[in-house]
This record gives structure tokens, sequence and C-alpha cells, in this order.
């Protein structure tokens, strides 16, 4: 799905099920803001527990501290959304300084896994008040136990195994609101990234995604193929950078990352993993597709659900850039060329299978929306992802600067419709459903060098270096080593030394998730998990955002 990094990169919970909260004594000042503790789930090793702070007071609530006691027997082993440290058996949570503040009459909600079976915290205050409303509880918390060796609660960084065994029973992964956070993971981050299916579960992520996107299957000759065997299912996995830290053995039947998300499903049983086929790269088999849909969808399907594979994936989803347009190769096989190629997938994987398409983000007029009837194709899909990212980019060397995923559009925007809310009110007024549309988020930047203007619309003269590809930078990277000066169009830049680059914070990302609600939409999806940081701080943007 990914737009950007694939341009050449390719070389190398809660239960929906609305838990109660059962406050357990936590309170904002005067009573008026609560706090309540619920069980989520609880596997008897561990369990996952959901907090959340209601806002009962007339004004905005900008700043929050939740103290409690856990009790013997329980701790917490990683936790998200919220800042926690802990003095012995005593915790203090506070506010993520990318969240935002609760409005009169709003929520927020953080979470944590623990240690133990559920326990209900003791003596919770929050900014000093009980957490249930009224006065402070009178126990004092403990002063004699001496701190532990700083447990940062957020999870382990992505290079170092869990400090405690990951639980054999996973937290539930569905979002509140039913809303859907979709990660895009690329099979070749394996080999230079370094990045394993296992660091979506040590850096908090697979708690937080309701669906994996494993990118890419390639399309030759009209069929659904292999990608990269080597990473697909054969790369043999050492216990330290297994899922469940058991080792590969030379002669078992699957290895690779499928097997290792085979083992990330086991942990999270309500992850759903969906198999992209195509990509910038791959997209050109497309068009043979299209000119037998049905052997098309019969060779998906009978690689999808190999007997080898088949309890990996939930389903198949569609990357074609651009049907009835040009992408890295030029397409012209009709408006109706992606429907019927969807049509005859639904057909052949059946109704209880998970359909998906990630499409273009062109909102001009007459522009790549235009030249396919993705209205036609929606009612066989679960649900689209417009890439709303790689709007603009150094392949235009000289610039203008310009931020590559901007929500909204600006004066001075290098080109008309190039922005996501253009591209999600047209596909809305062609009759797609706002429910069935996500938002797409990028976890990495676009950036230019030579230039001097700190402010979008500036020159340059080619692309700024970057680790992997020029022009390009994971977020990891540039939020230390460019750090955002401004913001515009509902999105990030950052201008150092000759510098300049464009992309999303957990900021920028809370607005466009508040975005996202107001619209209606299904929710978002991102390309891609290897560039969010070790704690995945953007994914954790997302969730929290949608809440």
């Amino acid at each position: 799905m990914k737009r950007s990094l694939r341009r050449a990169l390719w070389v190398g919970a809660v239960m929906a099920v609305t838990v109660a909260t059962v406050p357990m004594a936590s309170a904002f000042g005067a009573g008026s803001v609560t706090a309540g503790f619920a069980k989520v789930q609880d596997w008897g090793t561990g369990h996952e527990t959901r907090v959340t702070i209601t806002n009962g007071s007339s004004a905005a609530v900008s700043t929050w501290r939740i103290e409690f006691d856990l009790p013997s027997g329980t701790s917490i082993s990683s936790s998200w959304d919220a800042d926690v440290t802990r003095t012995g058996d005593h915790y203090v949570a506070v506010k993520k300084s990318w969240a935002g503040s609760i409005p009169a009459g709003g929520t927020f909600s953080w979470g944590y896994n623990g240690t133990g079976a559920y326990k209900a915290p003791l003596n919770c205050t929050i900014n000093g008040a009980a957490c249930g409303g009224g006065a402070p509880p009178t126990t004092a918390p403990p002063t004699t136990t001496p701190p532990t060796t700083t447990p940062p609660t957020t999870t382990p960084p992505t290079t170092a195994p869990p400090t405690t065994p990951p639980p054999t029973t996973p937290p539930p992964t569905t979002p509140p609101g039913g809303k859907k956070v979709v990660g895009y993971f690329a099979q070749w981050g394996v080999y230079a990234r370094n990045y394993h299916v296992k660091n979506i579960h040590t850096s908090g992520s697979a708690a937080k995604l309701t669906h994996i996107m494993y990118a890419f299957g390639n399309t030759t000759n009209g069929r659904c193929t292999i990608g990269d065997s080597f990473a697909d299912y054969e790369k043999a996995y050492t216990a330290a950078d297994s899922v469940d830290g058991v080792a590969d053995t030379w002669d078992q039947p699957l290895r690779g990352s499928f097997n290792q998300l085979r083992k990330l499903k086991k942990m999270y049983p309500n992850l759903k993993v969906i198999w992209s086929f195509g990509g910038w790269t791959w997209s050109g088999g497309f068009t043979q597709a299209a000119q037998n849909p049905t052997a098309f969808a019969e060779s998906c399907y009978n690689l999808v659900e190999d007997p080898r594979w088949a309890d990996v994936f939930d389903g198949i989803d569609v990357d074609w850039e651009y049907p009835n347009a040009c992408g890295l190769t030029c397409d012209s096989s009709g408006p109706n060329a992606f429907k019927n190629v969807v049509s005859a997938l639904r057909t052949k994987f059946g109704s209880s299978a998970l359909v998906t398409a990630a499409i273009t983000a062109d909102g001009s007029n007459g522009g790549k929306i235009d030249a396919t009837d993705y209205a036609g194709a929606a009612t066989y899909l679960n649900w689209i992802m417009p890439m709303t990212y790689d709007y603009f980019g150094a392949w235009a060397a000289q610039g203008p600067t310009a931020p590559h995923s901007p929500l909204t559009s600006y004066t001075g925007i290098p080109q008309q419709g190039f922005w996501s809310d253009a591209a999600i009110q047209k596909l809305k007024s062609k009759g797609i459903p706002s429910d069935k549309l996500l938002l797409g988020i990028g976890f990495y930047g676009r950036g230019w060098t030579g230039v001097t203007q700190a402010a979008p619309g500036g020159t340059a003269t080619g692309p700024a270096p970057g680790t992997y590809e020029q022009g390009i930078e994971d977020y990891k990277v540039l939020k230390n080593s460019c750090p955002s000066t401004g913001t515009i169009a509902g999105t990030a830049y950052a201008k150092c030394g000759s510098n300049w680059w464009s992309y999303d914070t957990p900021s920028t990302i809370n607005g466009k998730m508040t975005y996202a609600k107001n619209q209606g939409l299904g929710g978002a999806f991102f390309w891609e998990l290897s560039g969010d940081t070790g704690n995945g701080e953007l994914i954790g943007a997302i969730k929290g955002g949608l809440g």
C-alpha cells in the first residue's frame, strides 16, 4: 500500500464488547473528573486493563496525573498512551506530550498489560482527588519500598526481547467504537531494517492493531505469486528473534514471517492478517489479471489458502497502482477493470473473507479516482484505503517544497486536489459509504536538500539524504535528526540546515484522527510499521486519537 516507501525501496483494546469501566476509585479535581479501571482480559498469568478518564466538568482538562497502588502479586509490564513510572507497588501515570486536552464531557483512555491475575488498583487519585470522586484516600502510598530500576512501563525497544514472557492469550485488538487500525508490514523489512514480526509485539503495536497487511505478494502473468520466498516462509528464526521465544527447526514445514505471524495471531487472537498484492513495483501484473479476473481470483485463492499457511491469512488486499491510469507502468484496461477484478475475488473467497483495496488518493478533477469505477467496486470490498500521502516529494527535484501528506489545502499548494480531504470528499461524492473509507498515514517523511526557505514553497537542488533511499526517511529517525519546526494543512514540516522534510507527528496524527471521526470514516491505516519508534509513538497516536 505504501506508495512512498515502496517507490523503490524494494531493493533489497480493548474488546469492542464495551467492557464497563468500573471505577476503582479514581478521579480528577473536585470530583468532577474521574478515572475508571476496567479489566479487558485476564488469562491467569497476565491481564490487560483499560483506564478511562472522564471529564465531567464544564471546562477542558489540559493535564492529568493518576496515582495508584497495585496489590501484591501483580505489576505493570507494559503500557500505552500514558507515561507510567513506578516506585515499589506505587504507580504514577501522566498525559503523553502528544495527547490533547480532554474537552468538557469527553473521555480519554490509556491501557496497560500486567503480570499475574487482574486485581483492582488501590488508593487511586487523579489530580489529587479520589478517582471515583470525593476526597482522596486516607491510605498513604507506601514509602518504604525502594524504587525499582526505572522500569519504563512503556514497551521495551524493538531491539531487545521482552523482559517477561509474552502472555499465551493475547489482549483483544478491536478499538473502541469498532474503528479499524490497519498497519502494513513490509516483507523486506527483515533485511537491512532488521524489523521482524516480533517487533510488532515488543513495540506494543500488536495490542493496538486490528489488522496487519502483509506486503507484498507479486502479480505476474495475470496470477498471484510469491513475492520473496525466503522472507515469506523460508527464513529460520532464532529463539531471540522469534515472537514466542522458540527457535525454528531445520525440518519444520513453515518458517519465515508467515510462521511468525501465525505465532503473533496465537498471542493476539483478535488480530487479523491480510495478504496484500501488488504495490508500486508489482502492479503491472494486474493489467493481465483484468483480462481474465476469474482465473486471477482462482490463483490468488489457491496461494492465500495454501495448506502450509491458510490459517495465517484472513483475506486479500489489492494494491493496484493504478487501474486505467499510470504508476510505475500504465494501464488501459478501462474503468470497469478494477471492479471486475475485486468482484471475482469476492466470488472466489466468499463472504466471510476480508477483501480490501489500497487505492489512489488523487482528488483532482479528471484524476486517477475519476479514471476507475471505485464506487462500483466498493460493493465487493470490506473497506477502501485511499493512500493519502506521497502527494509531493523530491521526484520534483527543484521543488517547490510541500508536505507530502496534507490533510487540507493551503495557499500555494502545488497541485489542486492533492490533499487528503479532497480524496475523501470525492470518494464520498461517488457514493462510497464513509465507514468503508480509512484515512492513510505515512510513518515516514519526504525531503529535499539545497533549501533556504523554512516555510513550504521553497526551491531545492535535489532529494535530501535518506538511510535507504534519497528523499525519504523514517519518522523514528526524523523526530531526532530534524525535529518539526512548523505545521501546515494538518501536517508537520521541518528545516534543518539545508534539508527540508515533511512528516506526521503524534500531534498532527491526533488532528487527523479527529478529522476521521468527524467524517464518520471506518478508521485509519498506515505505511508502515518499521517507521515508528521502538515504543510505537505513532500507532499510539492513531489508537488514542480514534478513541
